[in-house]
């Protein structure tokens, strides 16, 4: 690190950033927030203590050095910046948009404990776009080839992050991908308005730069089996990293009728098919003028801000729980609340009740209460008797949660799956199968992007060592 004095600022208020104004945004699908310019960032990287013990590093899934890319903005090496965090991240663009920092890196910030706590996460997106804005190319440093052949099933984060550590050692790798588009959830999953696909696309790009093989519409259990991957496609390797793409939903009467749609094929569609763009786009998606969104979490706010966008005048999450149990992050639940979403807590849908012609007119839902805390510490929810009651809507969409896809799992069963189907691996990626390894949310059920990276990035580690001894 220089030897240049460093001195902090921690008591200036932490920077704001711009936003697109709400009444604007709800709109139109460009990013909410615009991003820092380097006279704000310089500002905000100056609050940072520089930490001769930084927690911020331990709070932080892939280890990045964030006082070390700090100090590079706060001293205007922004190109320093981006080169730092790329040796830990190889997704810096994402993660400074999506990530859950204020549960992570800054939560744990010393900074956080008098003031509020540097923000990190906005200071990695702006050293990200400023080198993808700056029409500089990225210098890869890859190692000489081993001859060593890896597939990695799914392009998601962990696959995507898997495949550029591999081929940084030097490994070929090969990446399947069941949609037509890589990406996973960075593309399917998250609206244009939090993560602008250009920017997956970029990153992308670059595993192409450096070698990696995308295979598209490439379904393994359809296409290949793991087993013919190893035995006669050259493999000597194999990454799972799936995701959590199949949806959850209630068991309740009225899930068939048309206007209910789970988040899942929702989203997809609109990101995806660029439905957002119809007539432009070929893949239109009904959304009627009242629309409730069951659920609570990230999935549920892109859903009912996603709907906002396509045109609905009322829009509504319908949460069990009160507002303080809320999973989503504090920042997705301010931005739907300036958007004028209503959040309807406390209530939990009994039946989704139909018109004559099959289409949703209300739901029927009944009030809560909160009792013991469950186990997974949040208080758990007590219907109310006699509290049921009606409301009109006429679009609903389901976001509960979603659970691995079992195709490749029933494909291969000498894979040990736990619970609900999600694949079984020791602390450093490897499944019951020998030369296989799994991260993400097929092993975690539906988690964080950042999450995904860090376990693909373990992987990568140990797939290398792998390929090397031949020790399993």
């Amino acid at each position: 690190m220089p030897d240049k004095k460093w001195i902090p600022q921690p008591k200036k208020p932490r920077t704001p950033i711009p936003e697109q104004k709400p009444e604007e945004r709800r709109r139109n699908f460009k990013e909410v927030a615009l991003g820092y310019t380097p006279e704000l960032a310089i500002e905000e990287a100056y609050r940072c203590l520089q930490c001769k013990t930084p927690t911020c590093i331990d709070g932080c899934p892939v280890g990045i050095d964030i006082p070390g890319f700090i100090r590079d903005i706060g001293e205007g090496r922004f190109e320093d910046a981006y080169y730092t965090l790329k040796k830990y991240n190889s997704l810096p663009a994402v993660c400074g948009r999506v990530c859950p920092q204020e549960d992570q890196c800054e939560e744990v910030c010393i900074l956080g404990k008098k003031f509020k706590p540097v923000a990190i996460g906005r200071l990695e997106r702006f050293a990200a776009d400023w080198f993808m804005e700056s029409g500089k190319t990225e210098d890869f440093k890859l190692e000489p080839p081993t001859g060593k052949k890896v597939a990695i099933i799914g392009s998601g984060p962990s696959g995507l992050t898997c495949a550029g550590e591999l081929a940084k050692k030097g490994h070929k790798v090969v990446i399947f991908e069941a949609l037509h588009k890589p990406g996973g959830v960075l593309v399917y999953g998250i609206p244009e308005f939090r993560l602008p696909k250009k920017i997956v696309e970029i990153e992308v790009e670059n595993l192409r730069k450096m070698g990696v093989e995308i295979k598209t519409s490439a379904i393994i259990g359809k296409l290949f089996t793991i087993d013919e991957l190893l035995e006669e496609e050259g493999f000597d390797a194999v990454f799972i990293g799936t995701g959590a793409g199949l949806p959850y939903f209630m068991g309740i009467k009225g899930e068939n009728l048309n206007g209910v749609y789970s988040a899942n094929e929702f989203l997809t569609r609109v990101n995806l098919m660029k439905a957002y763009m119809f007539p432009e786009a070929d893949t239109p998606v009904k959304i009627g003028k009242k629309v409730a969104v069951i659920g609570g979490g990230n999935t549920a706010m892109d859903a009912i801000r996603t709907a906002l966008r396509l045109g609905a005048e009322e829009a509504y999450i319908v949460y069990r729980r009160s507002e303080a149990e809320l999973p989503a992050r504090e920042e997705e639940i301010h931005h739907a609340k300036e958007e004028g979403v209503i959040f309807q807590l406390l209530t939990n849908p009994v039946e989704i009740l139909g018109d004559e012609n099959g289409w949703v007119r209300a739901l029927k839902c009944v009030k809560m209460k909160l009792g013991e805390p469950d186990d997974s510490g949040r208080r758990r929810p007590i219907p109310i008797e006699g509290s049921e009651f009606e409301f009109p809507v006429d679009t609903v969409i389901l976001a509960i949660g979603q659970g691995p896809n079992p195709l490749i799992q029933e494909t291969q069963p000498d894979i040990e799956v736990k619970k609900w189907g999600i694949i079984k691996i020791d602390e450093s990626g490897k499944t019951s199968k020998k030369g296989v390894f799994a991260g993400g949310d097929i092993v975690t059920g539906g988690a964080t992007v950042i999450l995904a990276m860090g376990q693909g990035k373990k992987a990568a580690q140990t797939i290398d060592k792998y390929l090397q001894s031949g020790e399993w």
